[in-house]
């Protein structure tokens, strides 16, 4: 019994809701996750984070992997990093330590200009709305 499939020797690849399933099976656990934040950005009506550029006023949505409290020149500033499938954007609240609800793990959608700052994206105290925890 030969290991070449029917469907390869046709010439077609499996298709529909088959193929979803092996695609599915076959990709990792950091893959699923991001092709999900892709949908949740496309479903919400958010702007991918690797479509924004530097002074554009987005408004984007993710995850937040990791919060810091990392001082900027003396002052405290409390600093998140959103990841929506696409790109990280750094998000940093100015004058702040903490944030209720801010924390790795947490869904939000945040809104700001866009800053470059050593080759990142960064929104520096964004409007933002923390998702429900029931949706993640």
């Amino acid at each position: 019994m030969s290991a070449v499939s029917r469907s390869e020797k046709s010439g077609r690849t499996p298709s529909g809701r088959f193929r979803r399933m092996l695609d599915r099976l076959s990709s990792s656990q950091e893959d699923l996750e991001s092709e999900e934040l892709q949908e949740d950005t496309h479903a919400s009506g958010c702007t991918r984070i690797s479509e924004c550029s530097d002074r554009q006023i987005v408004k984007v949505t993710g995850t937040l992997r990791t919060v810091t409290l990392r001082p900027r020149a003396g002052v405290p500033a409390l600093e998140a990093e959103l990841f929506d499938g696409t790109a990280p954007l750094d998000v940093v609240w100015l004058g702040r330590r903490s944030i209720v609800g801010i924390e790795p793990g947490r869904k939000l959608i945040a809104s700001g200009r866009v800053a470059m700052s050593h080759g990142r994206r960064v929104l520096f105290n964004p409007k933002y709305e923390l998702r429900p925890l029931g949706k993640e």
